[in-house]
């Protein structure tokens, strides 16, 4: 898994440093698309380059936008996405059901999120992320979650960080991020196809990923 700096002040609110003119640039990269309505960089990669960002509530045009965490790295999405494929939300899904103890924390969870994004904005109806507190749609949700706040928080999304490796391992996923120790010819550019190195054929991500849009669709993500 991933290990990088995460603003979380430990009393249910992020204290995550404001996002910088260069952070935005780079998650553009990531993202292949300009981002909007984010507030900070939640958590870096250990290659030091923003994996998680927050964004407002709200979208500029005043449109609900629950999902208060979104993984932007296109490795690490990658890696959440093979897992969603085969099967790990339905099998977690399903031991809600099974385990008190484990539908309490994933409540416990949730209401953690709900807390952070109330401290931007409370929404209307206080709708979900990622399928909390009842089920699991969205690995990309729940690990981004676990991420930004640090481990104990989300049971899922940190099971899910301890099934994948380190995506920060081989250096920056996308041109113009600088590993430190890594020399600028070591950087990894775009791959071939035009995605970010190291996502494969066309650097493209699975279809229907919350995090290829971080902000995008402003319902809850699937």
């Amino acid at each position: 898994m991933a290990d990088g700096d995460d603003g979380d002040d430990g009393e249910g609110v992020s204290m995550a440093p404001a996002v910088t003119a260069e952070d935005l640039e780079i998650v553009r990269r990531q993202l292949s698309r300009e981002p909007r309505a984010v507030l900070a960089v939640a958590h870096r990669c250990s290659c030091g380059l923003p994996d998680v960002v927050e964004t407002a509530p709200r979208l500029a045009g005043g449109t609900p936008f629950p999902t208060l965490y979104y993984l932007t790295c296109p490795r690490a999405a990658s890696a959440i996405s093979r897992l969603e494929g085969v099967g790990v939300m339905r099998e977690m899904t399903a031991r809600l059901a099974e385990d008190p103890r484990l539908a309490a924390a994933y409540a416990v969870a949730h209401r953690d999120y709900l807390a952070r994004r109330d401290a931007h904005e409370v929404l209307p109806a206080a709708p979900s992320a990622g399928g909390m507190p009842d089920r699991v749609k969205c690995l990309h949700v729940l690990v981004a979650h676990s991420l930004a706040v640090g481990p104990g928080v989300n049971p899922f999304g940190d099971e899910a960080l301890a099934a994948v490796p380190d995506w920060g391992r081989r250096g920056p996923c996308v041109a113009g991020g600088r590993c430190p120790g890594v020399d600028e010819a070591e950087a990894p550019g775009p791959a071939p196809g035009g995605g970010a190195a190291g996502d494969g054929p066309t650097g493209s991500r699975s279809t229907g990923d919350p995090a290829g849009d971080p902000t995008g669709d402003p319902k809850e993500i699937r």
